[in-house]
């Protein structure tokens, strides 16, 4: 737009803290516009009823999106109203029983918690985005068509009770991908024979983004100059990976696709130049580690 300040090419993440009421598209929308680009992404949806942690990814960075859907660790705050159960399994659904909530004491919650810790089996909510026969499980269930799915299993690492009261539990979740958190509200609910569904979530991790560099979107959409300052390097997708740091020599080989021999055992790495930009996303081969992604210098 004629009078606007010139805005660079950015390449990298932003860990956005999604507020709710939105959906993650909408959060693109306005990344799109405050950086002025179209190469905008989000990793990982998160339900417009959600909060926290929603990495989108800039310029040469959507590159690295299939990564983060790659990622099988995400951690939540969750919080459950006992006593009514709902068709979606969250606030948004229409009521569909209503029970008297037991006495609650800590014993009996954490008996009850136990039981979903590790290695476990759950089946999906109504409202989900599986596709069945090609269509939406949601689309389904807003047609009032009852699809029964099978269990699928999930692995919880950390279940903890944070707060509780005569009608709500407030709870920490560690989970691995695939978890639906609506679905533990409705299953601890059983489990206390009243009936529960999901108020309030919160994610706070997911993989290697977490709050801790997190920015609300309210202050990147009000103050656009805090974006370049926010951003975190495309590389920051990858953190858990083996992150190796290349001679100057070999850089311009590994731009073009030629394989360099690196000291790793790990399947797949990401390969830096000596200022820390990513140069190539490399898998191991048998001849040394061969570039599939590989990523022009930045200016």
């Amino acid at each position: 737009m004629i009078g606007e300040p010139y805005l660079p090419m950015l390449h990298g993440f932003l860990n956005i803290d999604k507020p709710q009421g939105i959906t993650s598209t909408d959060v693109v929308r306005v990344v799109k516009r405050t950086a002025r680009m179209k190469r905008v992404g989000h990793g990982g949806t998160l339900d417009p009823m959600a909060t926290g942690v929603l990495p989108i990814a800039l310029g040469n960075a959507t590159r690295l999106l299939e990564y983060l859907q790659e990622e099988d660790r995400k951690a939540y705050t969750a919080t459950l109203l006992l006593g009514i159960t709902t068709d979606s399994d969250d606030a948004e659904g229409a009521v569909i029983a209503e029970s008297a909530v037991p006495a609650l004491e800590p014993s009996l919650i954490e008996s009850v918690l136990s039981q979903f810790r590790g290695a476990i089996e759950q089946v999906p909510p109504q409202y989900a985005a599986i596709r069945v026969d090609g269509k939406r499980m949601y689309e389904y269930a807003r047609e009032g068509t009852h699809i029964e799915l099978p269990a699928r299993p999930i692995t919880i690492d950390q279940l903890d009770l944070l707060a509780w009261d005569a009608q709500q539990l407030t709870i920490a979740v560690d989970c691995s991908k695939g978890t639906y958190i609506r679905a533990l509200a409705r299953d601890i609910g059983a489990l206390l024979g009243c009936g529960a569904h999901l108020t309030a979530l919160r994610r706070t991790r997911a993989g290697a983004f977490d709050l801790s560099t997190s920015i609300a979107l309210a202050e990147l959409d009000q103050q656009p100059e805090v974006l370049a300052a926010a951003l975190l390097p495309p590389q920051a997708a990858i953190a858990n990976w083996p992150l190796i740091s290349l001679p100057e020599a070999v850089v311009a080989d590994v731009r073009m696709g030629r394989v360099v021999q690196v000291e790793s055992a790990a399947e797949r790495v990401g390969l830096l130049d000596q200022t820390g930009q990513l140069v190539a996303i490399a898998v191991l081969r048998e001849t040394g580690y061969q570039p599939i992604k590989v990523f022009a210098p930045e200016a």
